[in-house]
């Protein structure tokens, strides 16, 4: 207990780790603008580039939680507009799917979001960075028991 009559883990602010899978042609270009643009964003967010959403696998979502993730998104070129033709379409079909296996095994389907950007949204990248912070901060860390958990 501190003098306000706190405990310490109850005066501690959660910050949460973010991996943000960004589409290299349209959504990082949205994110490298916001940050051209000295818009705020939390730093909890982890940017990946990869080359389309379409090549983001469950596996490397998984894998971000198993690392100590607490919330994932990926963000990709607006539907219809992806380089790659139909990626972003694929990525959105195994997002709904593993959002129903999070669910199935506890963390919940709330920590994986998908969206969509184009290179000149770099505004709507920000907002998208504050809300999802801001949702994930609400659902609370994931591991509560420490690493083995």
């Amino acid at each position: 207990m501190n003098q306000t009559g706190q405990s310490s883990v109850e005066n501690t602010e959660f910050k949460p780790t973010i991996i943000a899978f960004c589409c290299r042609w349209c959504s990082y270009a949205a994110a490298d603008l916001a940050g051209s643009m000295r818009l705020q964003y939390p730093s909890t967010i982890r940017i990946v580039q990869v080359p389309c959403t379409g090549r983001v696998d469950a596996l490397h979502v998984l894998g971000a939680f198993q690392s100590g993730a607490d919330g994932v998104f990926i963000s990709g070129c607006l539907p219809g507009d992806c380089h790659y033709l139909t990626g972003n379409y694929k990525c959105a079909k195994r997002v709904a799917a593993l959002k129903k296996t999070l669910e199935e095994i506890g963390l919940g389907e709330g920590r994986l979001e998908m969206y969509y950007n184009s290179a000149a949204m770099g505004p709507q990248f920000a907002q998208t960075c504050i809300d999802f912070n801001r949702r994930i901060k609400d659902l609370g860390p994931w591991r509560t028991g420490g690493p083995a958990a």
